[in-house]
């Protein structure tokens, strides 16, 4: 049974606006990538300490925090400057954002400004009634231990402060890398999930297709959605749909959590226009499956000729309940539950672990409302 909410309609939503704000460097780059892969139709918002880093920024709006703080020479890895950096600027980001429906907050948690920031920008967005979604980065192990847990602590105020927080652990994408992957191309591969993330969700509300989601419906998928995970992937050939659902639903990205218990799960096909209906139905119907029946699908696909010959499907699924019984810490289809996953993370948190690799956070996406 496919539980899932569409209307057809080939309008794209130009109303609803939509802006992506990138704090401290790993948000200006993420935003440099966007713009670079064609994410048009929002608008793009850098904020940093670093002056010299801003000028290299290609985002509509650009804003030095903390002159008087930092003198435009960073935050110097400290979170507690990147936070008293934003509040010096509270109003003119105030000002910035005002208008928006949606935005998205994207930062490379870790270091100090958008571990600090991010929290504040979101903050801002939330208490004026916009639709606020994270879209951050957990650091390679290799970054050492103390900027693991510096992003730890920053991913639990951001989720204080968003509708949703999708996370993305930089350490799985190792999963997907040769021996022969540089560091500038793994760093490359975190900005492309980034930009994926954001991506997978716009296009919903922008672009036309033949089943189209309005705002409301996203509105109502994110606001106040709790733990969320993410996975996304693409294939091509006859069993293009069915090799892309299942692998989106799999990705290294949800690092083994399942979609299990999800109260809704927001689905975005996106193909050329040979896309065809049985092949939408595929998909949904083996998402519905993982998902189990209980769950709302809410669908929309999205017709791109750049596609060519492949199929994207986007999955973000939502609403998951953290009560305390037994059943949040089951095992379904040989994956952890999402509260599980979080109760993980938050026990590594605490703990603070000499173990690098235990401070790894175990949920890739942690929502807002529960902790």
């Amino acid at each position: 049974m496919i539980n899932s909410r569409f209307s057809f309609d080939e309008q794209s939503q130009e109303n609803a606006k939509l802006k992506v704000i990138g704090v401290g460097g790993g948000g200006g780059n993420a935003i440099n990538n966007m713009i670079d892969r064609g994410l048009n139709n929002v608008e793009y918002i850098a904020l940093n300490t670093d002056a010299q880093v801003l000028k290299n920024n290609m985002a509509n709006v650009t804003i030095q925090v903390g002159k008087s703080l930092t003198s435009g020479l960073g935050a110097g890895a400290r979170p507690e400057v990147g936070r008293e950096a934003l509040e010096e600027n509270r109003h003119e980001i105030e000002e910035t954002i005002e208008g928006a429906d949606m935005i998205f907050v994207t930062a490379g948690m870790g270091g100090g400004t958008g571990t600090g920031g991010a929290p504040v920008v979101a903050g801002i967005a939330k208490r004026k009634g916009i639709l606020t979604v994270g879209v951050v980065t957990t650091p390679f192990i290799c970054e050492g231990r103390i900027r693991m847990k510096y992003a730890i602590d920053g991913i639990n105020e951001l989720k204080k402060n968003c509708d949703t927080v999708i996370v993305i652990p930089n350490e799985r994408l190792l999963e997907l890398c040769s021996e022969d992957t540089s560091m500038m191309e793994a760093f490359a591969m975190a900005n492309d999930v980034l930009y994926s993330a954001t991506r997978g969700i716009s296009d919903l509300i922008l672009m036309p297709g033949l089943i189209n989601l309005d705002f409301a419906d996203v509105r109502t998928t994110m606001l106040d959605g709790g733990a969320a995970i993410m996975g996304s992937a693409t294939a091509s050939g006859n069993d293009r749909a069915e090799i892309a659902a299942r692998e989106a639903i799999n990705s290294p990205l949800l690092d083994g959590v399942s979609i299990r218990g999800a109260r809704n799960v927001l689905v975005n096909i996106s193909a050329g226009s040979t896309m065809g209906m049985k092949e939408v139905t595929t998909a949904t119907s083996i998402i519905q499956q993982e998902a189990g029946d209980d769950a709302e699908i809410i669908l929309g696909t999205v017709l791109d000729e750049t596609y060519g010959d492949e199929l994207r499907v986007t999955v973000i699924a939502t609403g998951f309940e953290l009560s305390d019984d037994s059943k949040g810490s089951r095992i379904t289809n040989g994956k952890t539950t999402v509260k599980e996953a979080v109760s993980r993370t938050s026990a590594v948190a605490e703990q603070n672990s000499t173990e690098q690799r235990k401070t790894l956070p175990s949920a890739p996406v942690i929502g807002s409302r529960f902790g």
